[in-house]
C-alpha cells in the first residue's frame, strides 16, 4: 500500500509539473460574479427586512471566466474565447484576466449584449463570518446571437492550432448551443487533443467530448431521475451519462461531500473519497475549478484517473475558501504530499 502510494504520488507531481507548458482553450459563457459584503445593523422599520451596512464590493470572473482563473492559477496557459457586453462588468473580466497575464484576443465585446452579472450579498456581524444571504442574476439573451457563434467560431479556430485541449463551459446563458459543439469535436480530434464540457442543462446534447464533468443535479436533469443521495443511484446514473454519450470515454460524476465516481469505458467505476474536510466554506464556483484541473490534467498527459485525483484535491482546497475562488500550482503539490505520504 505504502508504494502504491509513493508511485501515485510521484505520477500525480510529473504531471503537475507539465501544466506550465500547456495551453487550454477555455470557449463558453464568461460571468461576472459580484461579491457584496454588508454588515448586519438592525431590523427595518419600515418592513420585517434586515438593513445590511455595505462594507465592500468586489467581482471576479465566473462560469467559463473562473474555468480560466484557474488553469492560470495552476500556472496552464488559459486561452479564454467567449463574449462580454460593452459594461464595467465586462471590463472587470477582461481586467482579470489580463493581471493574470492571460491574452484577452479570444474575447468579443459585444455592444448589444450584457455581461452576465450574479450578484451575491454576504452579511453578519462584526465577529462573525460573513454568509450569503441573498443573490441577485442579472442576465439577457442575445437576440440574435447566430453571427455572434461565428466569429467565436473563427477565434476558436485561429487557436486551437495550439492548443493542448479544449474546454467547453455551457452555463445556458445563450452564447453556446450543441449546433457549435461539432465544429470543435472536429478540431480537437483532428489535432488528437482533450475535448472536456460542462453542461448545466444540455449535458445530452453534447455526445463525442473526452470526458464530461457532470455534478449531481445536472446528472439528474439530463436523465430525469432523482439521485437522492445514494450511492447505487449514483453509479447507475454514471453507466447511463456513458451510454448516452457515444463517444465520450469518460464521466466524472461530482458529488459534494461524497467525493467523485470516474467512469470509464470498459472499466469498473471508481469511488474517490472527498479531500480534506466536510466543514464546507463556499462552494461557488467549485466545478470550474474541478474542469479546470481535470482538463489541464489531461493535457499533461495524465490519466482519466490521475486527472479525477488532482481535481479532487484541487476542489477539496477550493471549498474552503470564501467566494469564486482558484487554487494554485504550489496548493495542489502540497496537497498531493500530505494525502500520499
Amino acid at each position: 500500500m505504502i508504494m502504491e502510494k509513493r508511485k501515485l504520488r510521484e505520477r500525480l507531481l510529473r504531471i503537475i509539473n507539465r501544466f506550465p507548458e500547456k495551453r487550454v482553450i477555455v470557449v463558453g459563457d464568461l460571468i461576472a460574479d459580484e461579491f457584496v459584503e454588508t454588515m448586519t445593523e438592525r431590523i427595518s422599520r419600515e418592513a420585517p427586512v434586515l438593513i445590511l451596512r455595505h462594507l465592500a464590493s468586489r467581482i471576479a470572473p465566473g462560469g467559463g471566466g473562473n474555468a480560466a482563473s484557474n488553469i492560470a492559477s495552476l500556472e496552464g496557459k488559459a486561452i479564454p474565447i467567449g463574449v462580454v457586453g460593452e459594461d464595467e462588468a465586462g471590463e472587470k473580466i477582461i481586467s482579470s484576466f489580463r493581471e493574470r497575464g492571460m491574452e484577452t484576443t479570444g474575447i468579443i465585446t459585444e455592444p448589444r449584449y450584457q455581461t452576465p452579472l450574479k450578484t451575491r450579498i454576504l452579511a453578519g456581524g462584526i465577529h462573525t463570518a460573513k454568509q450569503q444571504v441573498l443573490r441577485i442574476d442579472k442576465w439577457r439573451p442575445l437576440p440574435d446571437s447566430s453571427g455572434l457563434r461565428d466569429r467565436i467560431a473563427e477565434r476558436l479556430l485561429t487557436k486551437i492550432e495550439e492548443a493542448d485541449a479544449v474546454l467547453i463551459s455551457d452555463y445556458g446563458l445563450g452564447i453556446l448551443n450543441p449546433s457549435f459543439f461539432p465544429l470543435i469535436r472536429e478540431e480537437t480530434r483532428k489535432k488528437k487533443i482533450p475535448l472536456t464540457l460542462d453542461s448545466r442543462y444540455n449535458l445530452l446534447q453534447y455526445p463525442g467530448a473526452t470526458a464530461v464533468t457532470p455534478n449531481e443535479p445536472e446528472a439528474e436533469g439530463a436523465l430525469g431521475m432523482r439521485l437522492e443521495n445514494d450511492d447505487d443511484r449514483a453509479l447507475e446514473a454514471g453507466e447511463k451519462l456513458l451510454d448516452l454519450l457515444p463517444g465520450t470515454e469518460a464521466v466524472l460524476l461530482t458529488r459534494g461531500s461524497k467525493g467523485m465516481i470516474l467512469f470509464e469505458r470498459g472499466k469498473k467505476p471508481a469511488k474517490i473519497e472527498i479531500y480534506g474536510t466536510e466543514e464546507i466554506a463556499d462552494v461557488t464556483g467549485a466545478g470550474d475549478t474541478v474542469i479546470a484541473t481535470f482538463t489541464l490534467a489531461l493535457a499533461s498527459r495524465a490519466s482519466f484517473y490521475e486527472a479525477a485525483r488532482l481535481a479532487n484535491y484541487a476542489g477539496g482546497i477550493v471549498v474552503m475558501k470564501r467566494g469564486t475562488a482558484t487554487v494554485s500550482r504550489e496548493e495542489l503539490i502540497d496537497a498531493v504530499k500530505r494525502d500520499l505520504r
